[in-house]
């Protein structure tokens, strides 16, 4: 990847509807060897895909909070079991397997405290191999990015 790729990638993370013909300019090339970039980036895989980024509170999600899982074990079974209970569902926006003090740590999104409680009581508490939960609530979202930092060297 060259400093081209790099300047294709920044602008695609900023707007990923840019057009063939404006990406091109913005990274000064001119159109068939811009998309043939693109499309190498694609086919490596280094873009994934292209995404949407809605805003959670306008379309009722207006609470996004932590919580930390203890399981009752950490064997290979209990965490494949958890993984398979966590994937479908939805409210669950990031699940991440962790090291040190908990097993994993979920992002998820609800309406209000109401919801998340009954989400947490209803659906993720019941995954039979959660031991406990704990929450943390954030105050004021202060940065989220979904840009990569790339550097151009």
């Amino acid at each position: 990847m060259d400093r081209i790729d790099r300047r294709i990638l920044m602008a695609l993370q900023r707007n990923g509807r840019l057009t063939n013909v404006e990406l091109a300019q913005e990274v000064g090339l001119s159109p068939s060897p811009c998309l043939r970039r693109v499309r190498l980036l694609e086919e490596s895989g280094v873009i994934e895909r292209y995404v949407a980024l809605l805003d959670p509170e306008r379309i009722g999600f207006g609470m996004s909070l932590f919580v930390r899982v203890w399981l009752k074990s950490q064997d290979e079974e209990t965490v494949q079991q958890f993984i398979a209970g966590i994937r479908p569902l939805g409210e669950v926006v990031e699940c991440h397997l962790m090291a040190g003090d908990c097993d994993f740590l979920l992002r998820v999104v609800a309406a209000d405290l109401t919801a998340f409680r009954r989400f947490q009581a209803e659906r993720l508490a019941r995954i039979p191999c959660v031991l406990s939960l704990k929450t943390d609530i954030p105050m004021q979202k202060v940065k989220l990015t979904s840009e990569l930092p790339l550097a151009m060297d």
